[in-house]
């Protein structure tokens, strides 16, 4: 850690502000809600350090605004998108990083807490009815309860969720999250065991913080240090380090990083640490582990100049989304006033250009220039990508917006308590049903896009499947884009909830149920027509009976394989060869191929 930050921590007392700042708990009449500490650079917590009212103005107490019920379309209208809240309320007080497990269900951590809650849709996969379940707590590490805000998060190939890190931590002793913190500590959720393991840092390092993480098509684990050069890559099974990452321009603090198809990795600068500011991108290559220049946008798009409301640069940047045509969309965070633009990059013909500037028309009277100064976006199946904006720095009100396949930035609706939200608030999951998952530390919404219609070019596609399934079984299928074309959603820094792996899902014919099935040992890659394979064990509630299988990318599904039946008194002792799901759905199949009584 670098002396000057000690300095900060201790002299300054920024840890003493905040914890005079203790959480308001939340009451589900009146809905005071908690609190939200900002993500920031190092540098911008020295401003706040020394300036405390302007800390304590910034963590004023919020009210909540529930989402409003969808209403039907007129008669000949095209449905219009929305958000609704869930059936059943978030059972913790402030919700927030929600990561989609390979099983289908999706867990929330309750901000500067242990614990996380798991969401489990219903019998038809309908997640806005679903139910809420609690999971193991996050441990004691050396005798320090792990309860982070803003950390690095993924779920591995071998279906394990890993975090790492954490800006703030929670201390017991004020029960608030003390800042100051950038922790080293992490933990590994084993969903089959229910249980936590420590992680302990790569060897050195002193921070982790509020940082960045990728798994790389090799199925490696790669994590930075937000407040240096550094990264490592994890070795899952021995929890072990190894660095990487030399080269690095500028210190990995407020970038993100997203997935190419070739299977290196693609960061636009924030320039902490440079005591310069521009345009310069960079890439990580994944055989050499080294980075190098990948160009410069055609603007500006950190926020490392001028001086913010925290009267310093926030050294912010927005997210950046790979979508299916191969280009990724790079969102600026300038918050100086001034119209902010985004960037395209081309992954078949490497280089920038510019993309379309944000609208003004932010802040409370909705003439400010929109900015991503941390801030979230998703793809969604049509190839447009949501976005929620703010005003200027940690600024209310939060809009909403979808960008174009086209590059045409068209408003959306808001999400319930978007007049009391800043953008950093928001966190975006993309579910298996195409919807948008959110939190707000305040509760979780889900968002229905006007179009969900995808590209047939875009569907996973599986190759070979067994056509005769048994409950509690575990399988091998195989074929292409089984991990989708994008990373799904992103944030930036921290809170990463990637969604590039399949889900299989089993859809009884007769019943409509539906029923995920674990996927584990599954092949990362974001490139067009990928070859791959996953496991997949079914549950062992399964409906018996004819079935429908899907694969399921980042809410792409494959085309249904209407031959794949579990096993049940019904079937024929005839049934038992295994049926490509080519010829399945070539047609080519014989009655003899799949007979089964009553099918």
């Amino acid at each position: 850690m670098r002396r000057w930050l000690k300095g900060v921590l201790l002299a300054c007392g920024l840890t003493a502000i905040l914890a005079s700042s203790a959480p308001i708990p939340t009451d589900a009449q009146t809905r005071t809600l908690l609190p939200v500490p900002p993500r920031l650079s190092l540098p911008h917590a020295q401003y706040y350090a020394n300036h405390p009212a302007e800390w304590r103005q910034l963590m004023q107490p919020r009210t909540f605004v529930p989402a409003d019920m969808p209403t039907a379309p007129l008669a000949g209208q095209p449905p219009a998108a929305n958000w609704q809240s869930l059936t059943n309320l978030y059972p913790g007080t402030s919700p927030s990083a929600p990561m989609l497990l390979t099983d289908g269900t999706v867990l929330v951590h309750d901000q500067c807490s242990p614990n996380w809650y798991k969401l489990t849709p219903d019998n038809t996969g309908n997640y806005i009815n679903g139910t809420w379940s609690s999971i193991a707590s996050l441990p004691k590490i050396n005798n320090v309860q792990y309860a982070p805000l803003y950390f690095a998060s993924a779920v591995l190939p071998d279906g394990r969720l890993v975090m790492n890190g954490g800006e703030y931590n929670n201390d017991p002793s004020t029960n608030s999250c003390n800042s100051g913190t950038w922790t080293t500590l992490g933990a590994m959720y084993d969903p089959v065991a229910n249980t936590w393991t420590a992680v302990s840092p790569p060897s050195g390092w002193t921070t982790i913080g509020d940082a960045q993480s990728i798994v790389l098509t090799s199925g490696t684990y790669m994590l930075a240090n937000c407040c240096s050069k550094q990264s490592a890559l994890l070795d899952a099974t021995m929890l072990t380090w190894t660095l990487t990452g030399t080269g690095k321009f500028d210190e990995n603090d407020e970038e993100g990083w997203t997935l190419l198809p070739n299977g290196n990795v693609l960061t636009v600068n924030a320039y902490v640490g440079t005591g310069t500011c521009g345009t310069n991108t960079e890439i990580y290559s994944a055989s050499a582990g080294t980075w190098s220049s990948a160009g410069s946008t055609p603007s500006q798009l950190a926020d490392c100049t001028g001086t913010s409301e925290g009267g310093h640069p926030s050294y912010e940047m927005g997210p950046q989304v790979l979508r299916p045509d191969g280009t990724i969309v790079a969102f600026g965070a300038l918050t100086t006033g001034v119209v902010v633009p985004t960037a395209i990059y081309n992954t078949s013909n490497p280089g920038w250009s510019a993309g379309p500037n944000l609208p003004s028309t932010c802040g409370a009277n909705g003439t400010t220039p929109c900015n991503l100064a941390d801030a979230p976006a998703a793809l969604l199946p049509n190839g447009n990508i949501l976005f929620a904006v703010s005003g200027g720095l940690f600024k209310t009100p939060t809009s909403y917006f979808e960008l174009s396949t086209t590059n045409v930035i068209t408003a959306t609706t808001a999400r319930g308590n978007a007049s009391s939200d800043s953008s950093y608030y928001i966190n975006f999951l993309v579910l298996p049903t195409g919807q948008v998952l959110s939190t707000d530390f305040t509760d979780v919404e889900i968002y229905t896009p006007a179009n969900q219609n995808y590209q047939s070019t875009w569907q996973p596609v599986v190759n070979s499947v067994p056509n005769r399934l048994a409950p509690g079984g575990t399988y091998t299928l195989s074929g292409t884009q089984l991990s989708g074309l994008s990373q799904g959603a992103s944030y930036g820094d921290d809170d990463q909830s990637s969604t590039n792996f399949p889900l299989v899902k089993i859809v009884n014919n007769g019943t409509g149920h539906v029923f995920f099935a674990r996927t584990t040992n599954w092949t990362v890659s974001v490139a067009p027509g990928a070859a791959g394979s996953t496991n997949f064990k079914v549950p062992a509630s399964t409906d018996l009976g004819p079935s429908t299988l899907y694969v399921v990318a980042n809410g792409i599904p494959s085309a249904g394989l209407r031959s794949v039946f579990p096993i049940a008194s019904r079937w024929s002792p005839a049934m038992t060869s295994m049926t490509t799901a080519t010829a399945i759905l070539s047609g080519t199949t014989t009655r003899a191929d799949r007979q089964c009584c009553g099918c």
